[in-house]
């Protein structure tokens, strides 16, 4: 079976992560600005429990350039799992240590913007990619 090499797949993933980096750090300055630093300190962690858990299935997907389709089948199947984990520790950890200064909907809504990164950016980036712009 031959090498499968998907640098314009890379670059979307990476992509994504950088999205939903810049997403929350625009709403965390918001959130300073228009309320207050414990609201703009959730929506941070909330955007960057996001953020990391995207990160996390890049890097086990993408650490390497070339895989068997069979291998990048696989590593994309524990980048998921992994992408859940990492999720489920970071908010148990961040809910354990800091319940008593998050505000509940910065914290979540933040988190779930950037979700939401992936079903705006990855279609028009899967665009690109199919007309070989990427």
């Amino acid at each position: 079976m031959a090498a499968v090499e998907l640098p314009g797949l890379r670059r979307v993933a990476y992509g994504v992560v950088v999205a939903q980096g810049a997403l929350t750090a625009v709403i965390a300055l918001v959130c300073l600005v228009q309320w207050s630093r414990d609201t703009a300190l959730s929506a941070a962690i909330g955007g960057g429990i996001g953020a990391a858990s995207n990160l996390t299935l890049a890097l086990l997907v993408f650490r390497r350039k070339r895989r068997e389709l069979a291998e990048l089948i696989r590593a994309f199947y524990v980048g998921e799992a992994a992408k859940i984990a990492v999720t489920i520790v970071l908010f148990v950890l961040v809910l354990a240590t800091l319940k008593r200064m998050l505000v509940p909907g910065a914290l979540f809504g933040v988190f779930a913007a950037t979700f939401l990164v992936q079903w705006f950016v990855l279609p028009r980036a899967m665009r690109r990619l199919d007309g070989g712009q990427l």
